[in-house]
């Protein structure tokens, strides 16, 4: 059944706010109201001048509204002030609510009603000096001459300058919000770009790395269920590369799931290849660096034990140039079915306490998503990081 039309432009009557912030307006607007009573009334009830109750309660029940319907609020105030003027009443203490009208129309209204709180703010100190200094002259200098206008002209000059005042700093408080909410929505919309960057990185990798890993497997599987009738030894081998690139699989799935919630960089992960730079880029910074690799890697290493080895000797290294000394010691040894990671370098008296931060935490992270752990901390005079990673990752 088709929505009706015009309930696409239906309007609530009331701003939203919280029970707190009503309760404080209207209590606000009860307190005003009985001390501008108590004003009006200076001998106590009944009040002599019951002309000055009825825009009292129009000014007090404005102020309560101010938040709730800026608008409603503005025309009530005016609706009081007509009053007030076509009884002669003179100016009363509730007419101060017409500043904090004039306010929250511009900060918190309408279109509608912000300009016509910054129209108000005009009309309001025309009115005023009209109502003053001719209507009621009286009230501001005696008999109305022509040479009351300066006066006039001053009394408009004052009034106009006190609302405009208020609307201005409520335009202003208008501004910030609004400035605010589009920080907001920016900074929002920001995370979400950068959330579907990552997972349109995640995806590629997951597409390179298992996809091709599940095709070799199922490839694998296919062959040994045909040779197994003929060529045992065939299956058992099949079965053994099945095995093999499952586990390297493995280790690189726990490696993507990681990205969720690490940040890594786009493009090819660093690897053994680029250790090399990660060195020269210490040596360069001052370090004397010694390396020792023995044995030597067996061949090519999974992908994700390559990056674990390259991001702790990284982070390694760089606690060394912040916090110790020289030597540094980089020792790697590649076993049959492990890297053996070790970085040791003296400490400096006046240093730091390395391992305090998140790099030691970040380096144990990273071991133990590729399988193995990691141990840091000072050993007689020196700092030590010691990392045993497996190669083949355990089921």
């Amino acid at each position: 059944m088709p929505r009706h039309p015009l309930s696409r432009s239906v309007k609530p009557v009331f701003r939203p706010l919280k029970t707190y912030q009503v309760v404080v307006d209207w209590s606000v607007a009860a307190v005003c109201f009985v001390a501008a009573l108590a004003v009006i009334a200076p001998n106590g009830w009944p009040v002599e001048d019951l002309n000055a109750i009825v825009p009292t309660v129009a000014m007090a029940v404005a102020l309560g509204l101010r938040r709730l319907a800026p608008g409603k609020a503005l025309g009530l105030a005016w609706i009081g002030a007509a009053l007030q003027m076509l009884v002669g009443v003179p100016p009363i203490p509730a007419n101060l609510a017409i500043f904090a009208v004039l306010y929250t129309t511009a900060a918190y209204g309408d279109r509608l009603a912000f300009w016509l709180g910054f129209a108000s703010s005009f009309v309001g100190g025309a009115v005023i000096s009209v109502y003053l200094v001719v209507a009621r002259p009286s009230i501001g200098a005696g008999e109305f001459t022509w040479n009351a206008m300066p006066l006039a002209l001053a009394v408009l000059v004052a009034a106009a300058f006190a609302l405009l005042l208020s609307w201005t700093v409520g335009a202003l408080v208008r501004t910030a919000l609004r400035a605010r909410e589009n920080r907001k929505a920016q900074e929002l919309a920001e995370a979400d770009a950068i959330v579907e960057q990552e997972r349109v990185r995640i995806a590629r990798d997951m597409h390179d790395v298992v996809a091709h890993s599940l095709a070799v497997v199922i490839a694998q599987a296919d062959g040994a269920r045909y040779a197994a009738a003929h060529d045992p030894s065939a299956a058992t081998e099949a079965l053994g590369t099945i095995s093999t690139t499952a586990r390297s699989a493995l280790a690189d799935v726990r490696l993507l799931l990681t990205q969720l919630r690490h940040s890594q960089s786009e493009g090819p992960q660093p690897g053994l290849a680029d250790l090399e730079e990660l060195y020269a880029q210490v040596r360069v910074a001052g370090a004397d660096l010694r390396i020792d690799i023995d044995p030597a890697p067996p061949g090519e290493p999974p992908a994700a034990v390559q990056l674990a080895v390259y991001r702790i000797l990284q982070e390694a290294l760089t606690n060394a140039l912040r916090h110790g000394g020289a030597p540094v010691d980089v020792r790697l040894a590649w076993l049959a079915d492990r890297v053996e990671v070790s970085v040791r370098n003296p400490l400096k008296t006046t240093a730091a306490a390395p391992g305090s931060g998140h790099g030691v935490i970040g380096m144990s992270e990273r071991a133990q998503l590729a399988g193995g752990s990691l141990r840091a901390g000072a050993d007689g005079g020196e700092f030590a990081v010691r990392a045993s990673i497996p190669i083949v990752a355990a089921s």
